[in-house]
Order: structure tokens, then sequence, then C-alpha cells
């Protein structure tokens, strides 16, 4: 069951910034974030009322917040260093911030066997790769690794917060509700403070009206991931969820590749190929 939801996890959150990246070609960024998680947070709202989940609502809920904070963060450090480039280098550097929900499994006392260790390093590699990293070429700034490394970190925490944030299906509903409320909080006001800088929310031609379905989208998908991640992590090893839930650049490649008929590089390939062995490493160990 984890290798299953985990997979399924990878899956989904490959899709959304799959669908996340084409739509930030004509909207900004922040515009596409704050909307696509508006949406989830209204659905989502509306699913918490039909089960009662408010009834689930403790401490735990803490966790979901945190979550929501660092969120916003991180995706807007991804953004900035994608932007400084090279993204050869970007993309795959920011598969490091899977050693934060790994490292949490490995201090609460989970000890994976060595088909289990041997799985993780294959998968992790095989992602890295699958990023077609830029080993030649234009030089990379220390702010791009910087801001790569915090994204990847703040992805890997989320992870890991969200984790904690329910223990059941109905607590579960209400967690990513604070979370995508959250979410939708801080990067308003990230939105705000950049128009304020003089920098723009909508396309020239006004807000996408027709964009509408792909941003519902994005912010469904998104959180249907988050929704998987925590089933997978709460009914196995949170060290195999985690190493599998960040299959997601490779799904993100190849919806690349048959729907805008980009072509792998041999990198890539190979990447996808190790990624799927380490798959099975883990899923058979």
């Amino acid at each position: 069951m984890t290798a299953l939801f985990a997979l399924a996890t990878s899956l989904l959150w490959g899709l959304a910034d799959f669908g996340g990246g084409l739509l930030t070609r004509r909207t900004p960024a922040l515009t596409v974030v704050v909307v696509s998680q508006l949406i989830a947070a209204v659905v989502l709202g509306a699913v918490v009322v039909a089960t009662g989940g408010w009834s689930e609502a403790g401490p735990r809920l803490w966790f979901a917040v945190a979550a929501g904070l660092v969120g916003p963060v991180a995706l807007l450090c991804f953004y900035k260093a994608l932007a400084l480039g090279p993204m050869g280098v970007v993309s795959p550097l920011g598969t490091v911030g899977v050693a934060v929900p790994v490292g949490v499994g490995l201090l609460l006392g989970e000890r994976p066997g060595l088909m289990q260790f041997a799985g993780i390093a294959v998968a992790v590699l095989g992602v890295a790769l699958a990023g077609g990293p830029q080993l030649r070429g234009a030089p990379v700034q220390r702010q791009a690794i910087l801001l790569t490394l915090i994204a990847a970190f703040g992805f890997g925490t989320v992870f890991a917060l969200i984790a904690e944030a329910s223990t059941t299906v109905t607590g579960l509903f209400l967690a990513l509700f604070v979370q995508r409320v959250v979410n939708v909080a801080a990067g308003g006001l990230a939105l705000y403070a950049s128009v304020r800088r003089g920098g723009t929310a909508l396309p020239v031609a006004g807000f996408p009206w027709h964009s509408l379905p792909a941003l519902a989208f994005v912010g469904l998908a998104d959180v249907a991931a988050n929704g998987t991640y925590v089933v997978a992590a709460q009914h196995g090893p949170v060290t195999v969820a985690a190493v599998l839930a960040s299959l997601y650049p490779v799904v993100t490649a190849l919806a690349a590749r048959g729907f805008l008929s980009e072509r792998l590089r041999a990198v890539q390939a190979a990447g996808a190929g190790l990624a799927l062995m380490g798959t099975l490493l883990l899923a058979t160990g």
C-alpha cells in the first residue's frame, strides 16, 4: 500500500508541475499558485463541511499551518532559482530535499533493509539524472544554488510536516484545508508585495478565464498528492514513501515528452530507467 500511494503521489505531483509550468508561460507564477490553491481550498472546505472534519481540530493542525507557511516560500525560491538558471542544474538539485523526510524516518527508528537502502540510492540518483543535469556550459550563480537548496529542503520539510498533521481521513481533509488556506494567505501577501514593487499579477489580456479548468486541475492534483503521500507515510516506512513520492520529476519529463514532443536527453532516459529500477527495489524490499 505504501508503494502504491507514494507512486500515486509522484504521478499527481508530476502532472501538477507540468500543468503549472505550462500555465506560468502566460500567467505570472504567483498568480498561478494563488488561484490554483484558492480553488483547492474552496473544494476542500466543502469536503470538510460535508464530512464533519471540524470535529478533528486539535494541536496537530499546527503541523498543517507550518506546512502552509513553508510551502510558498520554498516554491518562490525554486521559481527564482529556475529564473537564474541554468535549469539543467537547478531542477535535479531540487531533489535533495528528500533527505528531510528520510532523515526524520531514520530518527524515528525506521531501519530499511539492505535492498531498500539500495533502492533509495538508485531511485534518488535516477531522479537527479532524469532532470537532465547540465555538466557543461554556463556557470551557476551561487545565489541560484542557495535558493535551490532552500527550496529543496523546504519541500522536504512540507513532506515531513503534512505527514504529522492528521491521523484520520476526516482529519486529513481538515489538515489539507488549513494548509491550503495558509498557502493562499501567504501567496496572496507575496503577490500583493510584488505588485506594490511594480510586478504584474495578470497577463496583458486580463484574467485568463479559459485557463480556469487547468488551474483547478493543478490545485486539486497538488491536494490529492499531499493526501496520498500522508496515507503512504502512515501505512509504511517514511523513508520508502518519501523516496517513491519524489519520483515526480520523471513524470513531468515524460509528460513533456508525450504532450509537447520534447525529446529526452540520453542522461534523462538513463535517469528514468534508474528511477524505475530503484522503485522496483523499494517495492520488493
